[in-house]
């Protein structure tokens, strides 16, 4: 059902946003979309021939550097044109709102994109890491680097359309700047696992949590398509804001359907109750 603001629930759920003391946003593809970041799913999902699933693992990056790195080089660049969007920025008032009072509202992004960062939300966790951080391959050293392109070698060398022909040798490729070795995107990938630090940091954020909120993600990905029905078990009210109806439907105490940029704004606004 599309999204009311008659619907009885969204009263409901406005009162329990009011009073809760710590809020665990989980966002997802879904809200970067509404910005024209494409999610690499379903038809259309294609960079070149290739699946995102494809491209996005360590093996693809041990066979060819070249390649994976002209994929996030696009990836980088189509970023750089994109600007957060108004459910981003609702998640950034509402942080700022709780802070004020003393309370706590946390963003747990599957997303890489960096938009939330640049919209201005403080308290995030990049679960799956940042297109604009590199991991040397050697001495394991993380930066941020928004260059563009990353390295001159990789200038015009990220169109999805075209075949580059040969391959970058890796004295070309980006290199990190202590030991020199090859760099990679500071990015989780499909067949590896999130990092301890940051696992520890959502784990924390559950535990404290008294109302999920799940914003635009398909939760097919895991651990993630876990926590909406973790949360619930125990509990904890959990709300989903989603264009469709997703395995955590279920789950979900409310499920407000449409466009977050549209739903967040209204579903997060100051209560005018200021005995809440």
């Amino acid at each position: 059902m599309a999204f009311s603001t008659t619907d009885p629930k969204f009263e409901k759920f406005r009162e329990l946003f009011a009073k809760a003391r710590s809020v665990l946003v989980l966002t997802g593809a879904g809200i970067s979309a509404e910005s024209g970041v494409p999610t690499f799913r379903g038809s259309g999902g294609l960079w070149r021939q290739f699946k995102a699933t494809e491209l996005a693992t360590p093996a693809a990056f041990a066979q060819s550097p070249s390649l994976i790195w002209e994929f996030y080089q696009y990836r980088r660049e189509l970023v750089q044109t994109k600007e957060p969007n108004k459910a981003h920025y609702a998640l950034v008032e509402a942080e700022k709102r709780f802070e004020k009072e003393g309370k706590r509202f946390v963003v747990l992004t599957q997303n890489i994109d960096g938009l939330h960062r640049r919209a201005g939300t403080s308290n995030l966790i990049e679960m799956h890491g940042n297109l604009f951080k590199i991991r040397c391959t050697s001495c394991s050293l993380v930066e941020e680097n928004n260059d563009n392109p990353i390295c001159e070698a990789l200038r015009g060398r990220g169109l999805p359309d075209v075949e580059n022909g040969s391959e970058i040798p890796l004295k070309d490729l980006p290199c990190c700047r202590q030991c020199q070795s090859l760099v990679r995107p500071h990015v989780v990938w499909f067949n590896e696992v999130l990092w301890p630090d940051v696992l520890k940091k959502i784990n924390e954020e559950m535990d404290q949590c008294d109302l999920f909120l799940v914003v635009g993600t398909s939760a097919v990905v895991y651990p993630a398509a876990l926590y909406a029905s973790m949360l619930s078990m125990k509990g904890i009210p959990v709300a989903e804001v989603n264009i469709e109806s997703t395995p955590s439907t279920s789950a979900a105490t409310f499920h407000f359907e449409g466009p977050a940029g549209e739903i967040l704004p209204v579903l997060l606004a100051p209560t005018t109750d200021a005995s809440s």
